[in-house]
């Protein structure tokens, strides 16, 4: 199967960003409910330095995560940072501290939380942004106008788009340069899903755009929607290859489409290292077709 090691980020730009096809999300080094700190913040702070030792070099954060602990364990943990090193951020989205999650999305919005990412960050630029569909939202054209806006003004490198239907891309990419899409997707995703957001949002929705048009897909909680919702094929597959379902999720993405770019999270160590390891694990046509 076609499993490349690396992946390009904004290839048709003058940016080009190369790098290795497996990444790490931070949302799970938060406290319960994705808010507050981590209830084992050294091990969270070893989880970073470990990922970053073990090559990986596109890590996935949000100013939102947190509320916005995760930015700063990534400062704490890693400033300065290595110059390989891509760090994604997401904006759209604001929490409470009951934990609710609110769109933060007008264009003054999204400029404050720009402002309040590059400063947690310590950086002067941002390599690569999502902006973040959420219930609610502002007028979508106006959003991308204010993300491509602040492009233009040198904060951020890269504009992505993520949680977004098919014509909601197709409109971001008449507008400008689209280098991501981040989308929820997993093995248990593959048909056409409807997300929590009432519309079809998922990744297999928008995947041959993006494969059509040379744009990584970042598949977000490919673990989690998996597991919740278990395949027995999956555990049929993970026993072939003396694997963990967790695992061979992760090793069905990376032969999915070489356009996938995994970024599992996890607030165990013991768990990221074996998350990283599936990078290893080759499925033969046969298993992906009794996987599909």
């Amino acid at each position: 199967m076609n499993n490349p090691a690396t992946i390009t980020i904004a290839g048709q730009s003058n940016s080009p960003i190369h790098i290795k096809r497996f990444g790490y999300g931070t949302m799970r080094i938060t406290g319960e409910g994705i808010y507050g700190e981590p209830p084992n913040r050294p091990e969270a702070l070893d989880i970073l330095k470990q990922a970053v030792k073990s090559g990986i070099q596109f890590l996935d954060t949000a100013d939102y995560y947190g509320d916005d602990v995760t930015n700063r364990l990534i400062a704490e943990a890693l400033y300065p940072y290595p110059e390989d090193l891509v760090i994604c951020t997401k904006v759209g989205a604001t929490r409470k501290p009951d934990k609710s999650w609110l769109p933060h999305n007008t264009a003054a919005d999204l400029r404050s939380s720009i402002e309040r990412n590059l400063a947690t960050l310590k950086i002067d630029r941002i390599t690569l942004v999502h902006f973040r569909v959420m219930p609610g939202h502002t007028n979508f054209e106006a959003a991308m106008e204010a993300m491509f806006a602040m492009q233009q003004e040198g904060k951020i490198l890269h504009v992505g788009v993520s949680n977004v239907n098919r014509a909601e891309l197709e409109t971001a990419m008449r507008m400008g340069n689209i280098a991501t899409v981040e989308n929820m997707y997993g093995q248990s995703q593959r048909t056409t899903q409807k997300s929590h957001y009432g519309e079809n949002r998922g990744g297999e929705e928008v995947l041959d755009i993006c494969e059509q048009n040379s744009i990584p897909l970042i598949p977000y909680w490919s673990i989690l929607t998996s597991t919740s919702n278990p395949d027995k094929r999956i555990a049929e597959i993970a026993a072939k290859h003396n694997a963990t379902e967790a695992q061979i999720n992760l090793a069905w993405i990376l032969h999915r489409s070489p356009w996938l770019l995994p970024i599992p999270g996890t607030s165990s160590l013991k768990h990221f290292e074996e998350n990283f390891k599936s990078a290893e694990i080759h499925l033969s046509e046969e298993d992906m077709r009794y996987l599909e």
